[in-house]
């Protein structure tokens, strides 16, 4: 029991906003292409994957990401007592761990078509390098946007075989929204980590975090309102796309506070619920 705790922290499955925020843009892309008068049970099925998908490769990731890490997180007060920082698990067991959970989401993945096989392992490279990126470059936050987004794109594929205009349109606009959503997330840490050398947006723009968020989210609101004008869309997924942004501005951006750490993780979990409205006006739109 006490090796499955250390599983279950090594992979934060006790906290899962973070296999949602991957899971979500999955349930856009396939709600977006799916004929809604055909078969419901391959949409529910797809849905299925996607989430079992999300889970396991959020898991994989977050074992990397902690391999690659172990060293910063010693130093960091929130991440010092993570299972491989901290000693309770060596960096073999961890990386069998990680390459057991990327096998099995193989054998979920190759469910789809050939074209979104290929695709979605085009994309592995990117998702376990995120990490390293903090070392080089102040935007870390938009390779995890680039990555966590990128099942947008095959929740599309999974349906129409081939890559589009719509899917891209808003895959570009959710980049701007992990921008956002991850920045605020990013100042929970931010002393710790102008400390050891690495680098953010949280950092980059401290000074007037609140305009960078307001860039970031007006952007990702423009665009999901542009896909549903491209998509014929009639005026109750506007009003839902409304709604986004309500919650967006008064949510997010007035609300924030770079000084209180509870509020920018409370701020963060929010757009889990976010993801699920964006579902439902995208739904709303399909479906009248």
């Amino acid at each position: 029991m006490n090796h499955l705790n250390i599983f279950v922290e090594l992979t934060r499955l006790k906290k899962p906003i973070g296999y949602m925020l991957l899971f979500w843009p999955c349930s856009w892309g396939l709600s977006l292409a799916y004929d809604f008068s055909s078969n419901l049970n391959i949409y529910f099925f797809y849905l299925l994957l996607f989430f079992l998908g999300s889970v396991l490769m959020r898991s994989a990731g977050c074992i990397v990401n902690d391999i690659l890490d172990r060293k910063f997180d010693k130093k960091v007060l929130r991440t010092k007592d993570r299972p491989i920082a901290s000693g309770k698990i060596s960096v073999k067991l961890a990386l069998l761990y990680s390459v057991i959970l990327c096998l099995v989401a193989f054998l979920v993945l190759i469910n789809f078509n050939l074209f979104t096989i290929i695709i979605a392992l085009a994309s592995m490279p990117l998702a376990f390098t995120y990490p390293l990126m903090k070392r080089f470059t102040y935007w870390p936050q938009l390779f995890l946007g680039i990555t966590f987004n990128y099942g947008l794109l095959l929740g599309w594929t999974s349906i129409n075989g081939e890559i589009s205009l719509i899917p891209i349109i808003l895959y570009l606009g959710a980049i701007f929204w992990t921008l956002g959503y991850d920045t605020i997330y990013g100042f929970q840490d931010i002393e710790d980590d102008e400390i050891i050398g690495v680098k953010s947006t949280s950092i980059k723009f401290k000074q007037n975090p609140k305009i960078f968020l307001s860039i970031c989210y007006l952007i990702f609101t423009l665009l999901f309102i542009l896909t549903g004008i491209k998509l014929n869309f009639d005026y109750y997924f506007f009003i839902g796309a409304m709604t986004v942004f309500f919650h967006l501005l008064v949510m997010q951006i007035i609300s924030f506070d770079k000084e209180d750490k509870e509020k920018c993780l409370k701020i963060f979990k929010s757009n889990n619920v976010l993801g699920l409205i964006i579902l439902i006006c995208i739904l709303i739109g399909k479906l009248n």
